[in-house]
């Protein structure tokens, strides 16, 4: 029986995530900072899931967590990088301290998870991790530029992680969903998500979570797995317009 361990489980994607793996007969670990929630979650589902506290920013937060998980499950097999936290807005009125917080969540958070995680990954049968990046790292969004931003980097160290850790047997993914109906997105003020609009759930990225957990993910199996038809063509169409086409779209989207 494998094993995934998921950040940010307490709600969203995250327990989306938890729900649908319990249901394949995963052994599900739901850790969060918000302990109560998380221990919600691991309740409703039964006795093969397991809450925990996490603060993804902590090292040591992490090293203690997945210590933890282990120990209860056996070994670690997939690992889910979900928790991230998001500010929209004209980037000069947010507090720099949001931004900061962004990069300490979205980026450091998914750094952390990976260098702690890989010691339980190499002794693992089968062994998998998932970033949740974004369609906002397909390219650089208005009111949403230090998110945008985070999640350019989590695209970057998936590739990066991915062929680095070859080596081991572990293909490191991510999914690029555009808008989520979650908490993440309510109120959000960017004109993208006016035009856009939200149209994914988050059982649709958590169903697609499960088929990249679940795929034989050879060499040439993507590394990038854009949630959605209109993910599916922004990321295609950014690949195949000049750059300022690419940015001349996105300048529309982001008009209020």
């Amino acid at each position: 029986m494998y094993s995934i361990f998921i950040s940010g489980a307490a709600q969203g994607i995250g327990a989306a995530v938890a729900k649908r793996f319990y249901q394949k007969g995963y052994k599900v670990g739901i850790y969060d900072v918000n302990l109560a929630q998380a221990e919600t979650v691991a309740a409703t589902l039964g006795i093969r899931a397991k809450a925990g506290y996490l603060n993804v920013a902590d090292y040591a937060s992490w090293q203690t967590a997945l210590q933890d998980f282990e120990q209860w499950a056996g070994e670690v097999n997939i690992l889910v990088n979900n928790a991230g936290i998001l500010y929209s807005g004209a980037f000069e009125q947010s507090d720099i301290a949001d931004h900061h917080r962004t990069v300490d969540v979205n980026i450091k958070g998914v750094m952390n998870g990976c260098h702690a995680a890989l010691p339980y990954l190499k002794n693992a049968a089968f062994a998998r991790v998932i970033n949740l990046s974004s369609a906002s790292a397909i390219y650089g969004q208005a009111d949403l530029a230090s998110y945008s931003a985070s999640k350019f980097a989590v695209r970057g160290l998936t590739e990066g992680l991915d062929i680095e850790w070859q080596k081991y047997g572990i293909r490191v993914l991510d999914v690029m969903p555009l808008f989520v109906q979650t908490a993440m997105v309510k109120d959000m003020d960017a004109a993208s998500i006016k035009k856009m609009g939200v149209n994914l759930s988050a059982e649709d990225v958590a169903a697609d979570i499960l088929k990249l957990a679940e795929c034989k993910a050879r060499a040439w199996t993507p590394t990038h797995r854009p949630v959605g038809l209109k993910s599916q063509f922004l990321f295609h169409l950014s690949r195949l317009s000049p750059q300022w086409m690419n940015r001349a779209s996105n300048l529309f989207i982001a008009k209020k």
